[in-house]
């Protein structure tokens, strides 16, 4: 297991991004949580397998539907144990 700190950049705040990223990352069962930034970019903390989270992050270089994702960044992290995968409103 091994947790990862995601920074997407582009048209990703006002598109559902933060919906659309909680259903992925339940469906692969990352674990973690995602919020937008002052600064319009959108921040993820996720957790999972080394195979669940490249996954999700291929889907993160993508997003939902009306989002322009033009780069995602990648952090490694400590792992933290989260239970679920959360949007944090503020």
């Amino acid at each position: 297991m091994k947790h990862l700190n995601l920074i997407i950049h582009g048209k990703v705040q006002g598109v559902s991004f933060r919906m659309a990223t909680q259903s992925v990352a339940n469906l692969l069962k990352i674990k973690g949580f995602v919020k937008n930034q002052p600064d319009g970019t959108v921040y993820i903390e996720a957790e999972g397998t080394a195979v669940d989270l490249d996954h999700f992050i291929d889907w993160c270089q993508e997003g939902p539907e009306n989002a322009v994702v033009e780069n995602v960044e990648q952090i490694e992290g400590e792992f933290k144990n989260y239970r679920n995968f959360e949007i944090v409103k503020k």
